[in-house]
């Protein structure tokens, strides 16, 4: 083992490293950087390699599935904590066979991980400290590669924030700008912002940390920066994948705002463009959807699209109009009154039946009652109230009353 750890040691080469640990010990070998995505894998006993290493090799990272299990399982912990190698045990929901995974660490940063699918006898204990040795050799090797990255990276953010800031008036000057820092534009763009709700450095690092990990995990190419406590995902996309922006905006927000429950992250998804000039409109859009979602609460937010807003876009306006004119709906109140006395659901029921353009049959699957139940209900309202749904303006006006109701509640 010595020999082979001195020959390691001489190599700067990760595909060369990997090659080296698996032909040592015999077994299929994956090297990854700190966000899961590939660097290198063993073309030794290749024939081994588990459908989870498959989907690592075919996509180049971890899919967003098998994160989200090594997040729920508390691997990705572990690998953040173990100064040592560990043992993975097998995960047949992701077709993940057992597998040894070391941190790769340099000047207390993670730099990556080194996965060593155990087939075959267990690893010895001499070969897990082989194992440990290289993972802090690679780690040195990765830490130089990171800081020109770093480097490129600042590049980009500067370039975004140049737009951001209304610095090139031109699509022309934009792709000046671009190739003199060597950034390829996409065709198209979707954004998306995350926050917190109230300032607290450790809930963001840790909303940095999510963001970064599944943005990254994504099929489409990302772009992370920060601008004050606000995280931004560039998506992009070329022509032949432009159908697939909004899907990967929902899934990654979906995704990021599920690793917090119970905690206050706000989230938002911009238009889809195809001009990067229009950058700083995109993030308006993501802002104006957070905007609303902290007026209306989370509960009651349609959609983290801002697309899909519709009237929610202008409640706060509409909410100081009605202060101002001192405005109730005295219908609503009477609702608001029966429910409260009797445990009906007569709000509850005409928001649903508004929402659903005034259907009986989509309204009662929606509310999971019959529609002769459903009929009686719509006839207490009309009974109680001056409501008759036969009068599109009204409708909306009620609609829009009912979730002023809900808010000042």
């Amino acid at each position: 083992m010595e020999r082979m750890l001195e020959k390691v040691m001489m190599m700067t080469n990760i595909e060369e490293i990997t090659e080296a640990i698996s032909g040592y010990l015999k077994k299929p070998v994956v090297i990854e950087d700190d966000q899961f995505s590939l660097l290198a894998y063993s073309s030794f006993y290749i024939e081994q390699f588990d459908e989870a290493n498959k989907q690592t090799i075919f996509s180049k990272r971890w899919p967003i599935s098998i994160l989200e299990m090594f997040m729920d399982k508390g691997i990705v912990t572990q690998l953040k904590t173990s100064p040592k190698p560990f043992r993975v045990k097998q995960i047949k929901e992701i077709g993940l066979n057992q597998r040894i995974v070391a941190s790769m660490r340099y000047k207390d940063h993670i730099l990556g991980y080194i996965w060593i699918q155990e087939t075959g006898k267990p690893l010895t204990e001499a070969e897990l400290d082989f194992i440990d040795e290289v993972s802090h050799h690679v780690g040195k090797i990765l830490y130089q590669k990171k800081q020109l990255k770093l480097k490129k990276d600042q590049e980009k953010n500067d370039f975004y924030k140049k737009i951001m800031e209304d610095e090139f008036q031109t699509e022309a000057q934009v792709k000046w700008e671009a190739a003199n820092v060597n950034l390829p534009i996409p065709d198209s763009y979707i954004i998306c912002v995350f926050t917190v709700g109230q300032t607290s450095e450790d809930v963001f690092g840790e909303l940095l940390e999510k963001s970064g990990l599944f943005s990254n995990a994504l099929k489409l190419p990302t772009h992370l920066f920060i601008d004050q406590l606000k995280i931004i995902v560039m998506i992009g996309s070329n022509l032949s994948h432009r159908g697939e922006l909004v899907d990967g905006a929902n899934e990654l927000t979906t995704t990021v705002l599920s690793q917090f429950n119970g905690q206050r992250i706000y989230a938002g998804i911009s238009t889809e463009r195809s001009s990067i000039l229009h950058l700083k409109k995109s993030y308006m859009e993501a802002m104006e959807v957070i905007k609303t979602a902290k007026f209306v609460g989370l509960d009651s937010l349609p959609s983290f699209e801002y697309k899909k807003l519709g009237l929610f876009r202008y409640l706060e306006s509409i909410s100081q109009y009605q202060k101002k004119m001192n405005y109730v709906n005295e219908d609503l109140l009477k609702l608001q009154q029966k429910d409260k006395e009797d445990h009906t659901s007569l709000l509850h029921t005409l928001e649903v039946y508004l929402s659903k353009n005034c259907r009986l049959k989509p309204t009662a699957e929606r509310l999971f009652i019959h529609i002769n139940t459903l009929k009686y209900r719509l006839n207490q309202i009309t009974e109680l109230t001056s409501i008759s749904f036969d009068n599109f303006q009204t409708n909306c006006q009620l609609y829009i009353d009912l979730q002023m109701l809900k808010i000042n509640e």
